[in-house]
């Protein structure tokens, strides 16, 4: 008999007038309450600073939340809000034309292309906002929740959403600064060249560093002091109690112990999601003490960087003479600022969220305690103020309304959600009625949203799941379905990811994999960037390799083929699981 589904009687009210679009690359479910509100506030402002910034007719996206799931709807600058779709030619090139603050906008990004304002953005970052957001970070971290009375845990429940809300504008707000040089790039490549997405994001190999794993070079030192230490190998050895593994590096003495705490300070409270749903690292010294051996095994060999140099220089002989030093021009900008895109989100609201789990955790440790709820977990689909109220005595929800929300989020799919609330938009206007260096901003934007977003269309069947390759090379390997983050635990060396879709705070797992699949994603998803930095085969986009293949199941991952063959069903556990 056929489940029902959980959407039965479940309506879908748009947000307000006008088309909303299911956020899909960032949320596979619905988001927990205390993170929607963080994040319907910090996601358009910080969007619209970076955008005005850069004089973009797109303003920002409107953020909202129905049901839990993320629904965005663009909002062009000087148009009609909720408007059916961008403005029609006639009034577009009205505003253009007439309206002085579209002309000064226009006038900002020509001067944003000539100066190359993402370097003065990029110093910024590493001068100013990454130092202050990890001072922030580092004034949270030092606080421990459980050592609070009740009003202080009140306060400071109200201070980390809002450090949130600030953490989301900042990776917000480098947005434009991140990905534009990137996607203006591609768009001329491939106009130039012909070339697929795969093969001009090639190039981009070595250039986005944390994309190998948070805290890469605390990890590498730790290793390295390891492999000197006899005491720290024999403690690393341990078979049982990860978390005990953790505790005896971090008090050993030499150069092991201070490298150990340098990192564990590091991980411990990133978020590996979006959401104060998702677990934060310290939350699995499993996966942490994996991550940890496969470092001290030694470095994997990495031959991409070598060879990218060969595709770069045949990729540069397809481009007409003539554009050939603008092409070496373009490359360098998107090469100097692919970096940010990961970095701004480890720095930033990956940080901020795993400290707000913190507190909301310990929130929910008392409530539960009390009666008010009935696990420490369910206070994360609390709005702020109902847990304050909840907190006080006072107020809703109950604990069986909260295990409904509970069970929604845990329940629902982004694949039954609908793709759009109210009629979707009609077509652009043609990019010839826009200025040239807006017209040059809106050729970077559709390369960039096919780069993240256009998925494979190729046919799966029961034994083999076909997506966009990411490298060449073939790997065999244990699948392990990665759906939600205590499934990270099971993740031993050599494995292969499959999942919807990866994020930048699920680096901390990388150095085990051997391989990665995912449901969704295109060439410049994060699953495809990581496997670009790690030179290991990938496969995004196949929309079902979670559906299809079986966890345990022993497969083989054809980079150059594009495809995961199924080879033989689930294996006995292993012996380093099983003493896990």
């Amino acid at each position: 008999m056929k489940r029902a589904s959980v959407f039965a009687g479940v309506r879908f009210v748009p947000p307000g007038p006008g088309p909303w679009e299911l956020e899909r690359s960032h949320f596979t479910r619905p988001v927990a309450r205390f993170s929607a509100e963080a994040l319907t506030r910090g996601v358009p402002k910080g969007f619209a600073e970076g955008s005005e910034r850069y004089g973009l007719l797109l303003s920002h996206f409107e953020s909202a939340f129905v049901n839990g799931f993320s629904y965005t709807q663009p909002v062009v600058y000087g148009a009609p809000r909720g408007a059916s779709g961008p403005p029609p030619r006639l009034l577009l090139w009205l505003l253009l034309r007439l309206h002085p603050r579209m002309r000064e906008r226009a006038r900002t990004c020509r001067r944003a292309f000539e100066t190359k304002l993402w370097r003065a953005d990029i110093e910024r970052w590493d001068r100013v906002d990454r130092p202050r957001a990890t001072e922030r970070n580092l004034a949270v971290q030092a606080i421990d929740p459980a050592l609070l009375d009740a009003d202080a845990l009140i306060a400071h429940l109200r201070r980390v959403h809002a450090h949130m809300v600030d953490m989301v504008v900042l990776h917000h707000r480098y947005n434009v600064a991140g990905v534009l040089p990137v996607g203006d790039y591609l768009a001329h490549t491939l106009a130039w060249t012909g070339a697929g997405l795969g093969e001009a994001l090639a190039l981009l190999q070595g250039t986005s560093p944390l994309a190998k794993g948070v805290a890469v070079d605390e990890l590498a030192a730790l290793a390295r002091a390891l492999r000197a230490s006899e005491a720290g190998r024999a403690a690393l050895a341990r078979r049982s109690d990860p978390q005990g593994v953790l505790d005896a590096l971090a008090a050993l003495g030499g150069d092991v112990g201070p490298a150990a705490r340098a990192y564990l300070g590091l991980v411990r409270f990133r978020s590996i999601g979006y959401d104060v749903a998702e677990k934060t690292g310290g939350e699995l010294p499993d996966m942490l003490v994996r991550a940890i051996r496969a470092a001290v095994d030694g470095d994997r060999e990495d031959g991409a960087l070598a060879a990218r140099e060969a595709k770069e220089r045949a990729l540069r002989e397809r481009v007409p003479a003539a554009h050939r030093a603008e092409f070496d021009e373009l490359l360098g900008e998107a090469r100097h600022t692919n970096r940010l895109r990961d970095e701004r989100a480890l720095y930033s609201d990956s940080w901020g969220n795993g400290l707000a789990r913190r507190a909301v955790i310990e929130a929910g440790r008392r409530l539960a305690a009390d009666g008010k709820i009935e696990d420490p977990e369910h206070a994360v689909d609390l709005a702020l103020e109902e847990m304050i109220g909840l907190l006080r005595g006072q107020g809703e929800p109950s604990a069986e309304e909260l295990k409904r929300r509970v069970r929604w989020r845990e329940q629902a799919s982004i694949d039954e959600a609908p793709r759009w609330l109210n009629a979707p938009p009609g077509p652009p206007p043609p990019l010839d009625v826009l200025p040239a260096p807006l017209r040059r901003v809106a050729r970077a934007t559709e390369a960039l949203m096919a780069s993240m977003s256009q998925e494979s269309e190729a046919a799966n069947t029961e034994t083999v799941v076909r997506g966009l390759a990411i490298n060449d090379g073939v790997h065999e390997g244990t699948a392990r379905i990665v759906l939600e983050p205590g499934d990270f635990g099971r993740i031993q060396k050599g494995d292969v990811l499959v999942t919807r879709a990866t994020s930048a705070s699920f680096n901390v797992v990388l150095p085990l994999l051997g391989a990665i699949v995912t449901d969704r994603g295109g060439q410049l998803s994060h699953a495809a960037i990581v496997a670009r930095e790690y030179g290991i085969p990938g496969i995004v986009g196949t929309r079902e390799a979670t559906a299809t293949i079986p966890d345990g199941a022993l497969v083989r991952v054809d980079g150059a083929a594009g495809e995961v063959k199924i080879l033989s069903p689930a294996p006995p556990p292993r012996a380093e699981e099983a003493a896990l």
